[in-house]
This record gives C-alpha cells, structure tokens and sequence, in this order.
C-alpha cells in the first residue's frame, strides 16, 4: 500500500512539472494561448497545405496558426537575433498571412506574431495595415508587368548576395 502511495505522489509531481515545463517551452516559442491548427516547420514533421485568398491571388505558409481567444493567429518564425524593431519586409510578410487568415476564416485576426530567437513582436492587423500590404501587392503586380524596374533598396549586403547582382546595372559597390 505504501508503494502505491509513493507511485502516485512521483507520478503527480512529474505531472505538475510536465505542466509547468511545457508552458515555459510555448512562451518561449512566442506562440499565444490557445491550440495550434496548422503547422509549416520542420520541428513537426508536418507541412499543411497553403493558404490561398482568389481575391488576392496571393499564397502562403506561416509557420504557426493559433486558434485564440480573438480568433486565429498566424505566427512567422525568424531566425537570428531580433532588430529594435521588424524588419518591414517581415511586417508585410505577417500581415499577409493575417489577409490569408482573414478570407479563410471570415474574421481578421487582431494580430500576428513575430518570433525571433530572442524576443517575439505582436504586430496589430490594422486597416491601415491591411491597406500597406494591398498597395504593395498592387505595386509588386505592376513591377512583374515592367520591363525595368529600379533597385529599391540602399543595402549594399542584399546587393552581395543577389542572384541578378551580375546583370545589375544598379548594383552597390
């Protein structure tokens, strides 16, 4: 009778820190609340289908859906350590996944998250937002159609590192 004890105290206690230890691991991969629904990383050996809006012809993969308490939230996993602030690139990038999450569930999500190795950002899916990434679409549309199209950046290491830097004439030294 005593064992039986003693099996049912170590059992709870590894219980209690299961618990513990596994809301530890969900802050620190910046994941909200709430139940995962879909999953785009290798962690889990698991790839779901993209997410695709007719209305935007637009397609994408992030990394995590939550289902939360203000309704589904897309999170986009970065590598590397975390800028003052997100990169724009990866704030329209998030608030694609929010456009995506919007048709699909009928409901815009009220944010996304940005997770880097060191800190998480959540980033409101304002209208204004919503308005950027739509005026960037338009504008990514139109430069598809252009025959030219001007470098739009001042970053001389994305230069180094683009796969057209030999044909550029607008390539940074």
């Amino acid at each position: 009778m005593g064992w039986l004890l003693l099996t049912a105290l170590v059992l709870g206690g590894l219980g209690i820190w299961l618990l513990l230890r596994s809301r530890t691991v969900r802050r620190r991969t910046g994941l909200p609340e709430g139940r995962v629904t879909y999953v785009d990383t290798g962690a889990w050996d698991r790839c779901e289908r993209p997410l695709f809006s007719n209305q935007h012809s637009l397609t994408g993969r992030p990394d995590y859906l939550v289902q939360h308490r203000g309704g589904v939230i897309p999170v986009e996993v970065k590598s590397g350590v975390a800028p003052a602030q997100p990169y724009p690139a990866h704030v329209l990038q998030l608030a694609a996944y929010c456009l995506l999450v919007e048709e699909q569930e009928k409901r815009a999500p009220p944010f996304g998250i940005l997770k880097y190795n060191d800190r998480a950002f959540e980033v409101d899916y304002t209208p204004a937002l919503r308005a950027e990434l739509l005026e960037t679409l338009d504008a990514i549309r139109h430069d598809l159609r252009a025959r030219d199209v001007d470098r739009n950046h001042e970053e001389s290491v994305r230069c180094r590192s683009c796969g057209y830097r030999h044909t550029c004439d607008q390539r940074l030294a």
